[in-house]
């Protein structure tokens, strides 16, 4: 099993004595949240694993978000689908201040860096069907 990591949050009130901790995991969900909120996100990618979780209704809200932690700064990678016939760079600009808006308010830690990764786009049929329209090898 991976050892668990976690981020500390710095504490300036005199009056509270102890730690705040926050799992890596939890930086990755919250990112992955405010990712699927912005219009034009149809999905995140996932893994044949995120797939067959979500067949039985288990929902990983981290995944296609991969987070990097170097010397307290925070670098983020998303890889999303996106609506066909949204603006690509408009829905990547509003995903990145999405992450770091939400990031600063629940936790007060600073992105370094957010990279938006579109791997492909779904476009909807007259029918209700999606196509998948992807380069992604990962899928």
């Amino acid at each position: 099993m991976a050892e668990q990591k976690y981020v500390s949050l710095q504490q300036d009130s005199g009056k509270v004595k102890g730690n705040v901790e926050i799992s890596h995991q939890v930086i990755e969900i919250l990112l992955g949240i405010a990712t699927n909120q912005v219009d034009g996100v149809y999905e995140m990618r996932g893994t044949l694993s995120n797939r067959i979780d979500s067949l039985f209704g288990i929902i990983n809200h981290g995944k296609g978000v991969d987070v990097v932690f170097d010397d307290d700064k925070i670098s983020a990678n998303v890889f999303v689908y996106l609506e066909y016939g949204v603006s690509i760079p408009k829905v990547s600009l509003e995903i990145q201040k999405s992450a770091i808006e939400q990031l600063e308010f629940m936790t007060d830690l600073a992105l370094k860096e957010i990279n938006v990764h579109v791997v492909g786009l779904i476009a909807k049929k007259e029918s209700g069907e999606v196509e998948r329209v992807t380069t992604d090898k990962k899928e």
